[in-house]
């Protein structure tokens, strides 16, 4: 008969065995759904793609307006150039260093657009020249790739976003803001009904006698036009640039026709407000006076019309919803994966155990060879 040892060895091959046999199951599930993603993702890009060879691309007067708009706001970036935004946009004309910043989505002025110069000028202003200039980072080891560090805590100038800099012969000086998306506390409540840009169901301010202040427009975050490739499934929880990076910097900033009625709707005003003629509040009880700041970066102008059908948007997005449950797919795979070879591992050790009890038994009590098998039973030969 077994001793307990050996009795306690082989229950917990047993057991090894049927965890085991049970992530192998769950890899073989995750693997064939994740070539039914990779089948639906071909065919949705063998539809954009009839789009593209079906339909020539007419330039309308607004969308002209609106790439010389961004290509102007690149430009001013690329006046600040010992600046990281400005070395980010060096790096994405070099091929072979964009490897490198494939984590960073853009400067937070050319992820943004909305459809009025003043309007431009004001959320800039309001922003700042830091924050215009900060990169967007979707997660966290995006942001540890952009700079390393010594034990001491000095910066390695030779690696990151100093080295990446360096290798195209511009320097990075100083600090620069970089912002990780997956790191915020996005949004949480309704997106208004069938609304093509996402913008957030906001209730609208009340003065005390419940009526909205006289010359209220909207809310910041709602007046900035995204690109359809930006409005989902950036972070690892499905959102998008809204929800996340513009509620963040703006939160539920109000915007108001003038001076006089923005002031009057203080007892409603929490974070911040502007004015089209240029008020500005900062946050509660926090005032900007004196005239506009000037500042050069601002956010690139739109006509907010898509000049793209909507099937093919909305095939975009049901093709950016697929890769997102890709890359969840895969995650789950790497997983499954890692707690296979796991527990294979502690099953060889049982195994090795066993064995050595079985070599150490008499052979009046074992006296036949025996084979283990990933089940986890002991069996005569």
């Amino acid at each position: 008969m077994y001793s307990s040892s050996q009795q306690k060895l082989e229950n917990d091959m047993r057991l090894l065995g049927k965890k085991i046999k049970q992530h192998e199951e769950n890899i073989k599930f995750l693997r064939t759904h994740k070539n039914i993603l990779d089948d639906e993702i071909t065919d949705k890009q063998v539809t954009l793609g009839k789009y593209h060879s079906s339909t020539a691309p007419k330039i309308e007067d607004g969308d002209l307006s609106h790439m010389q708009s961004e290509e102007a706001t690149i430009g001013s970036i690329m006046k600040h150039e010992k600046s990281a935004a400005a070395i980010f946009h060096q790096l994405k004309r070099h091929k072979n260093q964009a490897a490198h910043i494939k984590d960073v989505l853009g400067v937070v002025a050319t992820l943004g657009k909305v459809n009025d110069a003043n309007l431009s000028w004001l959320l800039s202003e309001y922003l700042g020249l830091d924050n215009m200039l900060s990169l967007v980072c979707i997660s966290y080891d995006g942001i540890k790739a952009l700079a390393t560090y010594d034990k001491g805590g000095s910066v390695n100038k030779s690696s990151g976003l100093y080295g990446l800099g360096a290798a195209i012969g511009q320097s990075l000086e100083g600090r620069f803001n970089v912002i990780c998306l997956e790191n915020m506390r996005p949004y949480v409540g309704e997106f208004m009904p069938n609304d093509p840009q996402r913008r957030l169901d906001l209730s609208k301010p009340r003065l005390p006698n419940g009526e909205t202040p006289a010359g209220f427009i909207g809310f910041a975050v709602n007046m900035i036009h995204i690109d359809d490739a930006n409005l989902f499934y950036l972070t690892h929880d499905g959102n998008g640039l809204r929800e996340t990076l513009f509620y963040t910097l703006f939160s539920r900033l109000q915007v108001y026709k003038t001076r006089t009625e923005m002031l009057q709707a203080l007892p409603c005003i929490y974070d911040g407000a502007i004015s089209l003629d240029g008020g500005m509040i900062k946050c509660n009880g926090v005032y900007s006076l004196g005239t506009r700041e000037e500042i050069d970066v601002k956010f690139p102008i739109t006509s907010g019309v898509s000049y793209l059908p909507e099937a093919y948007i909305e095939v975009e997005k049901e093709m950016k919803e697929l890769k997102w449950r890709r890359e969840r797919m895969m995650e789950d795979i790497q997983r499954e994966e890692a707690m296979l070879a796991h527990v294979k591992y502690g099953f060889e050790v049982k195994k090795q155990e066993f064995l050595g009890f079985m070599a150490q038994s008499s052979p009046y009590m074992m006296p036949y060879p025996v084979q283990v098998t990933p089940k986890g039973r002991a069996t005569p030969r």
